[in-house]
């Protein structure tokens, strides 16, 4: 049965990498990753740069199982307690650091076009406080002249689905009736269902172009040691 890997596989990874004489292999085994980014994360090559993570202090290994794995290589090392996955269900949605200068603007949109959903609605949505959304409905937020309203959902805070859900739950606490407009709200949501599956698209053709690059780079990266050992003889 394969055992869990560590919580934060990267930065355990580091951590050993930096802190023990483990080979590739045995960490790259035991936090769940490709050796290359191991081999790049020792010759500082990783994109990305890891504060590295004690995995003793988690109680994730011990230090006799490091100690049997510098032994030997080809141990495998065993986790001593597996991380417990902590799962939100309460709180503010969590947006991306890019994303979090929209929020203004989609809160701006809703007030405008939604009255009927209320605030606790609109920061479960967004993922913003009740003080933001009564700033931007009384005018007094600090940023109120550069706020534009804009659909959340083409500036990616939430999807149509969970937009639609929230104006249709609020309409009906609401007594808010059918306006006759169905069919003009189903080529709407259509229409939304389309931008929402072209963004997903285009999501997976950067995250195919992006995993392209690092194969790249890991082929670079073999070419370079193979390169280095020809040297050597």
């Amino acid at each position: 049965m394969t055992q869990p890997t560590p919580l934060m596989p990267h930065a355990t990874a580091s951590w050993l990498v930096d802190n023990t004489a483990l080979s590739f292999e045995q960490i790259a085994e035991f936090c769940g990753l490709h050796i290359l980014e191991v081999q790049a994360m020792a010759d500082d090559l990783a994109s990305a740069k890891y504060t590295g993570r004690d995995p003793v202090r988690s109680g994730e290994l011990t230090m006799p199982e490091i100690e049997k794995g510098q032994a030997d290589p080809n141990y495998r090392l065993r986790m001593f307690k597996a991380p417990v996955t902590v799962s939100r269900t309460k709180g503010p949605r969590y947006t991306p650091v890019s994303k979090r200068q929209d929020k203004p603007d989609g809160i701006a949109w809703i007030l405008r076009n939604h009255p009927e959903v209320s605030d606790a609605q609109i920061g479960k949505l967004i993922g913003t406080t009740r003080t933001t959304i009564a700033a931007i409905r009384d005018r007094s937020h600090w940023n109120i002249s550069n706020i534009n309203p804009k659909d959340p959902v083409t500036l990616g805070l939430c999807s149509q689905r969970e937009l639609d859900a929230i104006v249709a739950k609020a309409a009906k606490r609401a007594g808010i009736e059918d306006d006759g407009l169905d069919d003009e709200r189903l080529g709407d949501d259509r229409d939304a269902l389309i931008e929402e599956l072209r963004a997903e698209r285009q999501a997976q053709v950067r995250i195919a172009s992006e995993a392209a690059q690092e194969a790249e780079a890991a082929a670079w990266l073999i070419a370079k040691r193979a390169a280095e050992a020809a040297g050597e003889d």
